[in-house]
């Protein structure tokens, strides 16, 4: 049962006066991008025009963090702004597999028919925003489980249009022998319309689907999700932009691109399309975008970070990162501070005005401090963690990584690639970052609350 009407108990005032002052939010949440896959953030490999124009009339988030290098971990944590540890959601899947390297071990992403996804309990951004008299819609890949009781309309999105987890998770999957996956669904809302949506027009029609409810909702104060199922492999893009982006590359005297940069630019794209679409409703000066993903990347670059997906190297968690907030963000700043994706949710909270209740416990921070005014950072410490075990932490410039028994301990302000183990010349910092690491671990163990479960789930299907 959905904690949204415990959150209507509590009035939803703000300091911002009227509906009207109260920002909009829209987040565009991508899959397995990495840090250098913005031309932005120095990606040579990639153009990305609209999201640079974004970040010059907004801000670079430098040092932005999500709470886990895999999907399913990483956007619990953005929903409920608590690491994956405390919603049970480290390692979240109800099934087994027996691949070569997973042997006896449950997978750390929710798959399909799946026994385990978010807790309807736990309370998500979506149902902040509802309580504060928001309008709430959702386009693109969930993830969260795809049982009717974990889907997005029970989690506080009162339209949804998308995918339930990973477009490669159908009978076309490399690893179809270990997985058997059965066909893609697409959903409107909790009903399957179509079964093995063309991946090519996927980033399209989310974004056709996303500005449309810009268009209607202009009005009001909404939150808005666009989480593109790209650029996860495999790599699609629809055959418009390959043509505009073959067109762009001829003007500027270059030759044939790859299917990765198409990938992104249309991408980019659909930031252009809703940044427009928001310009010309007149609502783009008091509505706020946030342009992130989530975890690093598989096909495209970190540079200059190490690691990549599922590593707890920085390149695994560091994200590229863009906020653009007219009325309230300094336009072309770059803050290197720590940040979280897990503080979308209590930030946002206090932007619209919504109380949180008194009793939840969650990790992230109110950030608008930070972002407004260049305060420092609210968090004294970061924790890294993959496939449910705690690997590292963050204290202001230092980083310990521990894996296998192994210590590292990195100055990422000097060392931002991770290549100078520092360890055995900084011991005393070595030892309190190791007793922060047992400390958090103590803490989500005595604190966890359970992920949500279904008894005999089924895969979806239009036979439903």
């Amino acid at each position: 049962m959905s904690n949204l009407p415990l959150l209507l108990a509590f009035a939803a005032t703000t300091a911002f006066g009227m509906a009207a002052d109260r920002p909009n939010l829209v987040i565009v949440f991508t899959d397995d991008q990495g840090y250098a896959d913005l031309s932005c953030f120095g990606g040579k490999q990639v153009y990305t025009p609209n999201i640079d124009q974004m970040a010059k009339e907004g801000a670079r988030l430098t040092s932005f963090y999500v709470a886990a290098p895999l999907c399913t971990p990483s956007r619990a944590a953005l929903m409920t702004g608590c690491y994956p540890a405390r919603i049970d959601m480290d390692v979240p899947s109800s099934i087994e597999v027996n691949m070569k390297h997973t042997v006896g071990r449950k997978f750390p992403v929710c798959l399909a028919g799946d026994g385990r996804g978010l807790n309807p309990d736990e309370l998500t951004i979506a149902e902040v925003a509802q309580s504060a008299g928001y309008k709430t819609g959702m386009f693109g890949k969930w993830h969260l489980g795809d049982q009717p009781e974990f889907l997005p309309t029970r989690q506080g999105f009162e339209e949804y249009f998308g995918i339930p987890y990973s477009h490669d998770i159908h009978p076309k999957h490399k690893n179809q022998k270990f997985f058997k996956f059965p066909p893609l669904p697409l959903l409107e809302g909790e009903k399957v319309i179509e079964s093995e949506p063309d991946a090519n027009y996927l980033t399209r029609r989310i974004t056709e689907r996303a500005v449309d409810f810009i268009k209607r909702h202009k009005d009001e104060n909404f939150f808005l999700y666009v989480a593109h199922p790209l650029p996860h492999g495999p790599l699609a893009a629809s055959p418009e932009i390959k043509k505009a982006y073959a067109q762009q590359l001829k003007a500027n005297g270059k030759g044939k691109p790859g299917i990765f940069p198409v990938t992104i630019y249309e991408i980019d794209w659909s930031v252009g399309e809703i940044l427009k679409a928001l310009k010309e409703q007149g609502i783009d000066e008091n509505t706020i975008v946030l342009f992130t993903t989530d975890n690093g990347p598989s096909k495209g670059s970190a540079k200059p970070l190490s690691g990549k997906k599922g590593s707890t190297l920085e390149g695994g968690q560091r994200v590229p990162t863009v906020i653009r907030w007219p009325k309230g963000i300094p336009a072309g700043t770059d803050n290197d501070k720590v940040l979280t994706a897990m503080d979308v949710l209590p930030t946002f909270a206090k932007l619209s005005g919504a109380k949180l209740p008194d009793d939840l416990v969650i990790d992230g921070k109110d950030i608008l401090p930070v972002l407004v005014d260049g305060a420092e950072s609210p968090h004294e410490y970061f924790f890294y963690a993959h496939w449910g075990i705690l690997e590292g932490v963050r204290w202001k410039s230092w980083k310990l990584r521990v894996v296998d028994g192994k210590e590292a301990l990195y100055n990422l302000e000097e060392d931002i690639s991770e290549k100078k183990n520092v360890a055995a010349k900084h011991p005393e910092i070595v030892q309190q970052l190791k007793t922060a690491m047992q400390g958090f671990e103590e803490e989500m163990k005595a604190g966890v609350r359970p992920a949500g479960s279904v008894e005999n789930p089924v895969p979806l299907s239009m036979d439903q």
